[in-house]
């Protein structure tokens, strides 16, 4: 790396004092969070230059907020500034062309040292000794005019400098030019958005026999912002929050409903309502470190009641079909096994969910946990049903095909349809087979009763006994 630097001191003005209360951050799921501080200020009367560090790396600079707590209006910001041009030995040298560069090479067991002017910076600095301390440093790209008149490209060695160049600072930094009215310590309270911070919630069910499941509910946090919150009041804004793009879209922040509301541990989330959305506060100091993934209890509950249905879909992935185009969603079909419940209080929930992910999983005989599928949730207000597709039926087969097509006019055609269900199992099973048209659609001939769910889709419900096959036909007329 760089060597033989004399130890960087920066001439910043007046510092602000670390924070002095507790940090308050707001994370979203958009990607972004919201990051209150309180910091003291010594200033003196008139206009100053006000520098504070350890703020994240990722701050949008349009966004910081500053006001007096000591005395509301004592003070002005006449000029803001962000400043994040950060030591490294690529700025160092990229900042240092056509100045004077020591160079030291290592020949054999001798050391060779080059002087001379540097004309070109690296483009990359990489171990000649793959990492681990190992090695010489290699300057790919760099071009040196040494003092005989010599022209050295890509060195490889150790580099000094004579000094660091201006403008480079150890940190992020934010700098304002103040006007106070008064002197003396003043309290202020430092708000900015920050990138690169996001969390989402995660879930594992646990099947407790055939009806009744435990939920355990996790928020997972991810802090990629360049600066670590300590002991910080962590909240969690819940709701689908737009922000304004410099094209003019307004992009959706994907913010997410949270399922901490209830938690009866201290130190859990508590959840209140602001505005149009959901606000969850933990109720303890939590530390987020920077480039960290962590994981809080969420919620944790027992005996939810829950129904494990099989649906046949042949036509899920299909839409707008008409008959003139083509054959579709025929053969056999492997029907998609659904994990259901409500999310109300009577069934131990009736709390708003979070959108995320939820694992299921369920002992086998000998007790051991055998995860059974993985499905992702939208947001669940309290009252909906909460339908997870975790994998295949093995034992229920169907096959699906098409008996008859007719013409009969320009605008209208006619189709004949056959599902045959096959319970292979040894245990009596409920089938729900779904049959999907578009258009003006009606049957006009069927095997058996069918409800009709929306404007295209109509329901069989098939209760097959260990062994049995059933078979549905029916007949339908579509106009288009």
């Amino acid at each position: 790396m760089v060597g033989r630097l004399l130890p960087l001191m920066v001439a910043l003005g007046g510092a602000a004092a670390p924070p002095s209360q507790p940090t308050e951050v707001t994370v979203y799921n958009g990607g972004f969070a919201f990051v209150k501080e309180v910091r003291t200020l010594d200033l003196r009367s008139g206009k100053q230059t006000v520098n504070v560090s350890d703020v994240a790396s990722t701050i949008e600079p349009t966004s910081v907020g500053i006001r007096s707590l000591t005395d509301p209006g004592s003070i002005s910001v006449l000029e803001q500034n962000y400043e994040y041009d950060l030591i490294s030995p690529e700025a160092i040298l990229a900042k240092s062309v056509g100045k004077r560069i020591r160079f030291i090479r290592t020949l054999g067991s001798e050391k060779d040292v080059l002087s001379g002017v540097l004309l070109s910076a690296p483009t990359s600095v990489v171990n000649t000794g793959g990492g681990m301390g190992g090695g010489e440093m290699a300057y790919n790209g760099m071009v040196v005019r040494t003092d005989d008149g010599h022209i050295v490209l890509n060195p490889v060695g150790e580099v000094e400098v004579e000094t660091v160049p201006e403008g480079l600072i150890s940190e992020p930094t934010l700098s304002w030019m103040l006007d106070a009215s008064r002197a003396g310590p003043n309290q202020v309270e430092l708000s900015y958005l920050a990138d690169q911070m996001n969390w989402h919630a995660d879930y594992v069910l646990t099947l407790d026999g055939e009806k009744s499941a435990d939920l355990l509910g996790w928020v997972t946090i991810q802090n990629q912002s360049g600066k670590t919150y300590k002991d910080a009041r962590l909240k969690l804004l819940a709701g689908d929050v737009f922000r304004a793009r410099p094209n003019g879209i307004y992009e959706q922040g994907m913010v997410m409903n949270d399922a901490a509301a209830g938690a009866k541990k201290a130190d859990q989330f508590q959840q209140q309502s602001l505005f149009e959305y959901h606000l969850y506060t933990l109720q303890r100091p939590a530390t987020i470190k920077n480039n960290e993934t962590k994981q809080l209890s969420l919620l944790e509950k027992h005996g939810v009641h829950f129904e494990r249905k099989l649906v046949v879909d042949s036509m899920a992935d299909y839409w707008g079909y008409s008959p003139r185009e083509g054959l579709v969603g025929v053969g056999d079909i492997k029907p998609q096994v659904r994990v259901e419940f409500v999310n109300s209080e009577a069934n131990h929930l009736g709390i708003p969910l979070p959108k995320g992910t939820v694992k299921v999983y369920q002992r086998d005989a000998s007790g051991s946990m055998q995860m059974l599928g993985e499905a992702s949730i939208d947001h669940t207000p309290k009252d909906e049903t909460v339908s997870l597709p975790i994998g295949r039926s093995f034992d229920v087969r169907a096959t699906r095909t098409r008996t008859a097509f007719d013409r009969l006019a320009f605008d209208l055609d006619g189709e004949s349809f056959k599902v045959e269900v096959r319970n292979r199992g040894e245990k009596a099973e409920t089938v729900y087979v779904l049959e999907r048209h578009w258009g003006d659609w009606r049957v006009t001939q069927s095997s058996m009763d069918w409800k009709k769910l929306d404007a295209n889709t109509m329901q069989y419900v098939l209760k097959l006994k260990a062994g049995e096959v059933q078979t549905v036909t029916y007949r339908v007329e579509t106009r288009y």
